[in-house]
């Protein structure tokens, strides 16, 4: 597996511009379609604490309508409920996010993820 790798949309401008700045670098990650390849509830929970977040709701889409069709706005919405529901709907998750080693960052804006690198 390799150490560096992009959990990738390529419809989303900004995923298909942080892809782009990693090659540019160099670098050739390894992609990952999350939509058609989804994380499962363990592997979300990893990627949490590689992001280094302190609100699940940070790696979230809070602004697509299954976010709040699913009711994940209720403030009585527990952690594992959010992770079951990128799990079940990967499009809640935030993108793109580069994964270097044990440490990932999400690519808004694209620049960030050279912190990692």
């Amino acid at each position: 597996m390799a150490e560096l790798k992009i959990l990738h949309n390529p419809r989303c401008s900004k995923s298909r511009e942080t892809l782009a700045l990693l090659q540019d670098k160099g670098l050739t990650p390894e992609v990952v379609e999350y939509l058609k390849e989804p994380l499962n509830v363990a592997e979300l929970k990893t990627l949490y604490v590689q992001l280094g977040l302190t609100d699940v709701t940070s790696m979230m889409r809070v602004k697509e309508a299954e976010y709040k069709d699913a009711g994940l706005d209720n403030p009585s919405t527990t952690d594992d409920e959010r992770f079951a529901a990128m799990a079940a709907c990967p499009k809640l998750m935030e993108r793109p996010v580069v994964i270097n080693g044990g440490v990932a960052k999400i690519g808004r804006p694209p620049e960030s993820v050279l912190d990692i690198l």
